[in-house]
């Protein structure tokens, strides 16, 4: 390992809860996000930026909790190069330990053209405006031309030194279109250090996007030739393809730590369940072959790959899974465990639980025990999230029953409960006894939702394993995505047509009765 007196730092921005929560369908209500935030401060990154505060009520309201509740990173506020933006971004960090606002404005000329219809000095002019008026808050500021990567290189050097020169302290290079290949990102951030005055004042930072592939080795290449903050996303989710995953580039420099001579402050161990929390509540599952975090990624099949193993780890591994958490504790619970040795696991797992919620969640450990031998921590996580949802369900099962068979007519009898808790009852037919539910949920409801996309995978191992549901829907012009877990796959699946209804129904607040 580098010896930090020796290396300079990398500082990690995570993006999950703003460039991340724009990927299709992967909302998260207010609980939600501050869960995601907890976790990100456990997972020990430099700075979060939690949100897009001028977007919605909402979503001022959860970055103004981050900022208040969350103790340790740097909490960080998007703002469009606009007075209104910034007013209301710094309402929402300025009660953070450490408050950031991060302004960002359109740098290429088909941004300008086609987006901000302006031209280049004027756009210029914005920029520097609205850094001078967001110093008036902080003197912790970065700035980002959008689409930077495709901007002609003289008008950035001469943006970038306007902005420095009006009080950025943080200079963001977004590739935002994931447009750039990794030697041609690498020259870019070499020439903006050497040709724009007062770069060696601030910190230079990129932030890219993955459409080719290559967000990670861009981000890498960055930091060869001179970028000290790197934005990124856990799992690697966003916009489009998604951005540079953080547990990749992470675990990069600590394993090549002879081609990258720098160190970061991040916990290592975290992030393996950092990854399974955000994929959890998003709904996004990470593809098995998923670097650093994927099921296979420690898998072995080949006999040769086997037997190389067994007398060497280091034969075909070059992580430990314990680097990252990845080998979780494999205590099992049982029917006879009780409240103490279920807190105790949960403890373990970083579950915060209110006695309330403890008393809820054991109820349901309980229910399950008695359906299976031995219960997992993957197991007890999936109670949590799926009991702890963070908000107040509009609709929730109350009643499940379903008709299938080769010769039968598929047909389910489903009964939700409201609000106010009455009931209503419904019977649909379907081209089987899932189908058969969501027309029934669709005949309460008076919604027409479309099913996208749906998957089925197992928690834990055996006959009697969890079974999670992740389904992606649509209704009119919005999308979203909703999950639900049970021994029975069926109940599992309409608990996450509900889930993913109820978050349709509160999209615009984050749940805001709750």
């Amino acid at each position: 390992m580098n010896d930090k007196k020796n290396a300079e730092k990398i500082y990690l921005f995570d993006s999950t809860l703003r460039d991340g929560e724009q990927t299709p369908g992967a909302r998260l209500n207010y609980e939600e996000k501050l869960e995601v935030a907890r976790q990100l401060a456990r997972l020990g990154v430099d700075i979060i930026e939690a949100g897009f505060p001028v977007s919605s009520p909402g979503e001022k309201r959860a970055v103004q909790d981050i900022a208040r509740l969350v103790k340790g990173p740097v909490i960080c506020g998007l703002a469009r190069a606009i007075k209104g933006d910034i007013d209301t971004a710094w309402e929402a960090v300025r009660e953070a330990e450490q408050p950031r606002l991060h302004v960002f404005l359109g740098a290429s000329d088909i941004h300008m053209k086609h987006k901000l219809n302006k031209d280049p000095q004027t756009l210029l002019e914005q920029g520097v405006e609205a850094v001078k008026y967001a110093s008036q808050y902080t003197s912790d500021i970065e700035y980002s031309p959008e689409d930077a990567t495709r901007a002609r290189e003289e008008y950035l050097y001469e943006l970038l030194e306007a902005v420095i020169k009006a009080g950025a302290t943080t200079i963001n290079i977004p590739d935002t279109v994931g447009y750039t290949v990794p030697e041609e990102f690498g020259a870019l951030i070499r020439r903006l250090k050497e040709n724009v005055t007062g770069m060696d004042k601030v910190v230079l930072s990129v932030h890219c996007h993955n459409d080719l592939g290559l967000a990670v080795a861009n981000s890498l290449e960055a930091v060869k030739n001179g970028a000290r903050q790197i934005e990124c996303n856990i799992n690697g989710i966003g916009e489009r393809a998604g951005n540079a995953a953080l547990e990749e580039i992470a675990v990069a420099l600590r394993i090549r730590q002879n081609h990258f001579p720098y160190y970061t402050d991040l916990n290592f161990s975290e992030i393996y369940r950092t990854s399974r929390l955000v994929s959890k509540l998003t709904s996004i599952s990470v593809p098995v072959n998923k670097a650093v975090v994927g099921l296979n990624a420690f898998a072995h099949s080949s006999g040769i790959h086997q037997d190389g193993i067994l007398k060497n780890k280091e034969t075909y591994e070059i992580i430990d899974a314990e680097l990252i958490g990845g080998k979780a504790a494999q205590m099992c619970l049982t029917a006879r465990s009780g409240r103490h040795a279920v807190m105790d696991q949960l403890n373990k797992m970083h579950f915060s639980l209110t006695p309330e919620q403890l008393e809820i969640i054991y109820g349901h450990f309980v229910e399950l025990a008695d359906k299976k031998k031995e219960v997992y921590p993957e197991d007890l996580e999936a109670l949590v999230l799926d009991h702890l949802s963070f908000t107040e369900p509009r609709y929730r099962l109350d009643y499940l029953q379903t008709i299938s068979g080769s010769t039968s007519i598929p047909a389910a009898i489903v009964r939700l409960k409201r609000e106010d808790d009455s009931t209503t009852e419904e019977v649909a037919v379907g081209a089987g006894p899932i189908d058969a539910a969501y027309n029934a949920i669709n005949k309460i409801t008076g919604l027409s939702i479309g099913l996208d996309k749906y998957r089925l995978n197992a928690v834990t191992h055996g006959r009697d394993a969890l079974g999670e549901v992740q389904v992606e829907m649509s209704y009119q012009d919005r999308s979203i995505t909703g999950r639900g877990t049970s021994t029975d796959i069926i109940e599992a699946s309409v608990k996450a047509y509900l889930n993913g209804l109820n978050k349709l129904l509160r999209l615009n607040g984050y749940g805001e009765n709750s």
